[in-house]
């Protein structure tokens, strides 16, 4: 015999386990505050991976119940009327919807059949909105009655009036200690606030508990972790000293000036939470040295100067004091049309930084050089060494000088040069970006140089070369077309010309050219131009001119296009804006990676001369500019 029992509230159907639902919040005229409810709603963010039986998922829509009103809260709604209903999704419409209060709430879901999927509705009614009222300011046990300056008060950020916006309030907190550290109250702390509910006026009384403490100077420095740098550059380098005042924000910005030395993977400062017996507080500077030795690849590909490939080799910190020694080797001129043959490009370069003064760097340069251009040929030995200084957030100059011993063979005609120079050329970077790989949206940059020179051995002569480059972008969220960084248009000017001697007085590789990547793309490297009778070698200008209007679009989050037109032009003269004016356009694609966009870039010339190349490719990294 069969014991058969019947449950109460049960169907003749199976009920779901677990029990699918949708969540439908009702929006409450506050996008901020409906994007805050949707975030802390658990119905809302579990509905599709974390699905649950009927019983639970009744357990859930009474925890949202305090989760969506914590989130009114924090925006001064303190008396809220929130509503959860639940109907069969298929019959929204028909029938009664349950309360999610009702107490048979989870044997009506235990009734629902298992074909049948459940529709949440929230709906708020936020009521009013909540003031901060009264705001009181009590001394920690042993302080003195707080009295706040002007400058505190608005630090702190809210007053009586304002609405009771918990994030505000909180913010309030960590406002005044930062602006109390910043006056050198190091031991300052002000407390969490205290807030008392006024449900009669609809206000928020607070109360914070604040010691300041007495003001403080930097005590000792302590530096630990220094194993091949000298404490004494570090020292030179710190923008703070014992005795000065204490504040968190010139601290920190010593801390990053030492990060950015360039030989340390991590730098961190401490201080300890009592005085020392004198009432000042030490600091103490803990450094991770990097590697002192790296291997890079270097390597670009156009088809007008053909591929470049090569290594570096760096030691870091050489003698102790940030110095840094790089040697690389490259192997040039792999199947450009604007080249003859294979050459090379071999050179050391030597900085030291803070040379005689802090910004202000130190670079030297020994290089030996062949290039077999179809203009002309080249082998030369040169060394350089100059200052580069940092006078502004937005300039840096240099200056320096130069010798280089060469031959150049042209035309079947070799001759060799001594040549010296002194070059001097100031740069403006108002971009805002530090990276030079890092593609500029917004600003102006500006470089300019004049490089007084006198050649010897072969036709003495004295000239300077005078060359402006200045290129600025402009991002169309300013016009509202775009998000920003998204759609940029970027543009680019070249003006140069070479006074004192005329162009066959001064040897070929310091004449003016255009074409290529840096001037006029979709014209092989030095193809715009003077040119030789019936040959492809060019004969260079004593001036020039080039402009570029590049248009850049991001496209999905790794991926952009570029389209572009490029104009200019060399002369026999010593004023630009002459000579036969050469266009080129293309277009390209970019890749965007952690360190920079990969570049490829296709050009036509628009009125190639009877000898040019009928497109160019350029691959590389970064910006063309």
């Amino acid at each position: 015999m069969a014991l058969t029992v019947l449950w109460a509230g049960m169907t003749g159907a199976r009920a779901a386990d677990p029990q699918p639902y949708v969540t439908v919040i009702r929006p409450t005229g506050n996008a901020d505050l409906d994007a805050a409810v949707r975030a802390s709603s658990d119905l809302l963010g579990l509905q599709k991976t974390h699905t649950v039986n009927p019983f639970a998922l009744v357990g859930r829509i009474h925890n949202d119940y305090a989760r969506i009103r914590s989130a009114l809260e924090s925006f001064g709604y303190y008396a809220p009327d929130i509503r959860i209903q639940a109907a069969i999704a298929s019959k929204t419409g028909e029938g009664t919807p349950q309360d999610g209060h009702d107490p048979d709430l989870p044997e009506w879901m235990q009734a629902i059949p298992a074909n049948q999927k459940l529709e949440l509705t929230i709906s708020i009614t936020k009521g009013t909105q909540f003031h901060i009222g009264v705001i009181t300011l009590n001394p920690a046990k042993g302080q003195p009655p707080v009295r706040l300056d002007d400058h505190e008060n608005a630090a702190l950020g809210i007053k009586t009036g304002d609405p009771a916006i918990a994030a505000n309030i909180l913010k309030a907190q960590s406002q005044l200690q930062t602006a109390l550290a910043e006056e050198g109250y190091a031991l300052a702390d002000v407390g969490t606030p205290q807030a008392w509910l006024r449900p009669q006026t609809k206000t928020i009384d607070l109360a914070f508990t604040i010691m300041r403490g007495p003001v403080v100077n930097l005590g000792a420095f302590g530096f630990g972790g220094l194993r091949r740098t000298h404490p004494a550059y570090v020292v030179r380098r710190l923008t703070i000293a014992p005795g000065e005042l204490y504040q968190p924000s010139r601290i920190e910005a010593a801390r990053q000036g030492l990060s950015s030395m360039g030989v340390f993977s991590d730098v961190q400062v401490r201080h300890d939470q009592q005085l020392a017996s004198d009432g000042t507080l030490p600091l103490d500077f803990r450094f991770v040295e990097s590697k002192r030795h790296s291997v890079g690849v270097e390597g670009g590909y156009s088809t007008d100067l053909g591929g470049r490939a090569g290594v570096s080799w760096t030691h870091r910190n050489l003698f102790g004091n940030a110095e840094r020694l790089r040697l690389t080797a490259l192997v040039t001129g792999l199947g450009g049309s604007a080249e003859q043959g294979l050459g090379y490009d071999v050179y050391a370069d030597l900085m030291k930084p803070d040379f005689g003064s802090r910004n202000q760097n130190l670079s030297a340069r020994i290089e030996w050089i062949r290039q077999l251009l179809y203009s002309y040929r080249q082998t030369a030995l040169l060394a350089r060494a100059g200052v580069v200084r940092r006078v502004s957030s937005h300039w840096n100059v240099a200056f320096g000088g130069e010798i280089e011993q060469e031959r150049i063979d042209q035309m079947s005609q070799t001759n060799d040069y001594f040549i010296a120079s002194l070059p001097l050329s100031a740069t403006y970077d108002g971009t805002g970006v530090d990276n030079p790989i890092t593609p500029a949206t917004h600003g102006v940059r500006i470089n300019m140089n004049v490089t007084p020179s006198v050649s010897l051995e072969h036709r003495t002569s004295f000239f300077a070369i005078m060359q402006a480059t200045i290129s600025t972008y402009f991002d169309l969220k300013h016009l509202g077309l775009s998000r920003p960084g998204r759609s940029v248009f970027a543009i680019r000017g070249t003006i140069g010309n070479v006074e004192g001697a005329s162009t066959f007085d001064i040897p070929p590789d310091q004449r003016l050219y255009a074409g290529g990547s840096a001037t006029v793309r979709g014209y092989r490297y030095q193809g715009v131009g003077p040119q030789f009778p019936h040959s492809r070698y060019a004969i260079g200008g004593t001036s020039m001119d080039a402009g570029s209007l590049e248009y850049r679009q991001r496209i999905l989050q790794k991926f952009g296009a570029v389209g572009f037109i490029d104009v200019g032009q060399v002369a026999d003269g010593s004023t630009p804006f002459k000579g036969t004016l050469r266009a080129g356009a293309g277009a390209g694609a970019r890749y965007y990676t952690p360190i920079g966009p990969v570049r490829l870039d296709i050009a036509v010339p628009l009125n190639r001369p009877p000898r040019g190349d009928k497109w160019e490719l350029y691959v590389g990294l970064g910006e063309t500019f």
